[in-house]
């Protein structure tokens, strides 16, 4: 099976195997080379082109983008990462006293603190579990695992009160690798007059959202968009970006870049599209970067690109269930994967051996060059485009080292 990216596109080092793109994934070679171009030309600025590089290049980002997710260009805005998104929906919201917030329980941080940060304005963050025996916080590491059976959607719309008028979550959640139903949750947000907001990153560049019925997707661009630090975007429906307070730049308004307008005419309107909620003048230099990582993931697609990541998270699951110290984590993952309910990241859980264990279990991969990742309990393998079927005898032999 021939990767849809392929590997030479990027500066793998053959003794490493990084499958932790959920953490931090690689910039392709074409990315960087971009960003040093973009940087001789800032050594001589009379090189530079206001049309192109400080306008046209964002334009060029957005259409990509948009390409990305299924979605207009005129829809999206870019940021700096995920939380400056989810920060400008929060900032922008309008709020009533005694608003509410609906969240999973154990949200990653950054779709917690620009909630919480509003309670000074008279909004509450409620969080909900998402299955029974589901633990966060100081209790993350007693929680069970989800499981096929669970309704984790359910739970969140049965929740859904006549305060809330946000439910705030992660498309694929950070630690278990949970990918929520987008397309359910957001119709059934839209019948009980709530908006859906949500955080992207764990899933954009691997799999394609559903926004029919989505208020805003926020995503940071160093993680499956394999963008360099410092860039991503956030994307609004039409409607509900409308309703939200503009971020009040220069760049937010008509004719805020035509300096044959005197800038200090303030006689203008704010602008209805992405760039509303924009902060102004966007990082050139990163953007630079991020046109490349984004053109490098629509020229393989993010169809071929998810089906590939199942592809070898199904051929990993059935060398996994062959080692004892790991079956039943592959059959209860291999239950979600066929239910189509995981993103990229295949959490296998410490099933009660705590801390240490998996402590240890990273020790020894990071001792044969295997990069992964452990959060809240979950041992994290994460694939991507370019990972190879090649690949899973070495991670296989690396757990199956490994005492129960």
């Amino acid at each position: 099976m021939r990767p849809p990216l392929d590997p030479a596109l990027f500066d793998l080092d053959p003794d490493r195997l990084w499958v932790m793109h959920c953490a931090e994934g690689p910039v392709p070679k074409a990315a960087v080379a971009a960003l040093r171009a973009f940087l001789d030309k800032e050594l001589r600025p009379w090189e530079m082109d206001f049309q192109e590089d400080f306008l046209g290049l964002p334009a060029q980002v957005r259409a990509e983008a948009a390409t990305l997710i299924g979605a207009r260009s005129e829809d999206l805005g870019i940021t700096v990462n995920t939380s400056s998104g989810l920060e400008t929906v929060a900032l922008g919201y309008p709020w009533r006293d005694g608003d509410e917030v609906l969240a999973p329980l154990g949200e990653f941080p950054s779709n917690a603190w620009p909630w919480l940060a509003l309670g000074g304005r008279g909004v509450t963050f409620r969080e909900v579990p998402l299955w029974e025996g589901h633990r966060a916080g100081a209790g993350a590491w007693e929680s069970r695992p989800p499981r096929v059976e669970d309704d984790p959607e359910g739970r969140l719309l049965d929740a859904l009160g006549p305060r809330t008028r946000v439910l705030a979550l992660s498309w694929v959640r950070f630690q278990d690798g949970l990918r929520l139903d987008l397309g359910r949750l957001g119709e059934g947000c839209a019948a009980r007059g709530v908006d859906l907001v949500v955080d992207g990153i764990q899933g954009a560049g691997t799999h394609l959202p559903d926004l029919r019925a989505a208020a805003a997707f926020a995503s940071g661009g160093h993680k499956g968009l394999l963008a360099p630090q410092g860039i991503g975007f956030l994307w609004t429906a039409e409607p509900f970006r409308l309703r939200l307070h503009p971020t009040g730049t220069w760049l937010s308004v008509e004719d805020g870049s035509n300096f044959l307008r005197p800038s200090t005419d303030f006689a203008r309107a704010f602008v209805g599209d992405g760039r509303r909620l924009e902060q102004g003048g966007t990082p050139g230099l990163a953007c630079r970067g991020f046109l490349e990582s984004l053109r490098c993931l629509n020229r393989a697609g993010v169809a071929r690109i998810a089906a590939h990541v199942a592809s070898l998270q199904r051929a990993f699951l059935v060398g996994l269930g062959g080692l004892p110290s790991w079956s039943a984590e592959a059959d209860r993952l291999g239950a979600l994967l066929e239910a189509d309910r995981l993103g990229p990241i295949l959490g296998l859980h410490h099933q009660g051996r705590g801390p240490g264990y998996l402590q240890e279990r990273l020790k020894a991969g990071l001792q044969g060059g295997i990069h992964a990742s452990v959060r809240e309990g979950y041992l994290r393998i994460a694939f991507h485009g370019f990972h190879r079927e090649a690949d899973l005898p070495r991670l296989l032999d690396w757990l199956r080292g490994l005492p129960g």
